[in-house]
């Protein structure tokens, strides 16, 4: 039996399925009361006020400080049973190690910078990496619906990211844009560093625009450093809450379920294997180029 015929076949055993449970379940109409979007409400668990600042405690600190308590666990328990002769875990620890430190910094920075720059640039990819992870385990987090367990009203199960937040992405976005300004004057000094903006060899009035150009894109990078980790989970989220039973009941369609149901399991399995680790590598990539561009005299 040949691929096609293989898909066409799941294919009509798929709307095959779809017909059946809509003839015995119906349509329940248009849901307008469900709002998917409250999903990623963040409602304050601790109300906690500092004049204008808003430091309330809510799910997304709680999962800040889960990402950031798993950074800081893993290494310390990979640090205290390192081994000559590695074990399965070891071995995984390594490649990572080996992927920050090769691929991610001394790949984009000399070997003396990166020896530098390589604790902040490691300690990035895993906060990242972690707290995309962790927003793909259905932790009781939903504040909008409640479960009564003995008299216990507790949250209900939920996806969530910080991630999926943008200031989290833009908070991370901004100490890394001071960061690689801060080394570029340190390394060659504020008149040197600026004019190292220009390419070599552009001189007179050319090189205005071309400065000018090069600053609009350093604020650019702001926005797409930020926004791409930001948007790529949270676009993650919203196809898998949709595909996983929030279309289905916006609709109240209940037999649509037959089809998206595996394609948001799909799409779960796409998230935690791919683009979970794909952006954090992203964004400590790009931290690395910029931290090494800072440096160099003539882009």
């Amino acid at each position: 039996m040949t691929t096609r015929i293989k898909v066409l076949l799941a294919a009509v055993v798929m709307f095959g399925l779809m017909l059946v449970l809509f003839a015995a379940l119906g349509s329940e109409g248009k849901n307008d009361s469900f709002q998917p979007q409250n999903e990623f409400k963040l409602d304050p668990w601790i109300s906690l006020e500092l004049g204008p600042l808003d430091m309330s405690i809510n799910k997304a600190v709680l999962y800040l400080f889960l990402a950031a308590g798993l950074t800081i666990a893993a290494m310390l328990y990979i640090a205290k049973r390192m081994q000559d002769r590695p074990n399965r875990v070891q071995t995984a620890v390594e490649m990572i190690f080996l992927l920050m430190r090769d691929n991610i910094t001394q790949g984009n920075m000399d070997r003396g910078m990166a020896r530098k720059w390589f604790p902040f640039v490691g300690t990035l990819f895993l906060f990242i990496w972690f707290s995309n992870l962790i927003g793909y385990i259905p932790l009781p987090v939903n504040t909008e619906h409640k479960i009564d367990v003995f008299g216990i009203q507790l949250p209900a199960l939920a996806l969530y990211a910080a991630t999926a937040n943008i200031s989290v992405p833009l908070v991370l976005t901004l100490v890394v844009w001071f960061a690689y300004h801060f080394e570029g004057v340190r390394a060659q000094g504020p008149v040197k560093y600026l004019k190292s903006w220009v390419p070599a060899g552009v001189t007179g009035v050319a090189a205005v625009p071309i400065f000018a150009i090069e600053v609009i894109s350093h604020f650019v990078r702001i926005i797409s450093l930020s926004v791409r980790l930001f948007a790529n989970i949270l676009a993650g989220h919203l196809l898998i809450l949709f595909m996983g039973g929030g279309l289905v009941v916006l609709l109240g369609l209940a037999a649509l379920g037959a089809i998206t149901v595996p394609v948001g399991v799909i799409f779960f399995l796409l998230e935690v294997g791919l683009i979970a680790t794909l952006q954090a590598f992203i964004f400590a990539t790009l931290t690395s180029i910029y931290l090494g561009g800072a440096v160099a005299e003539h882009h």
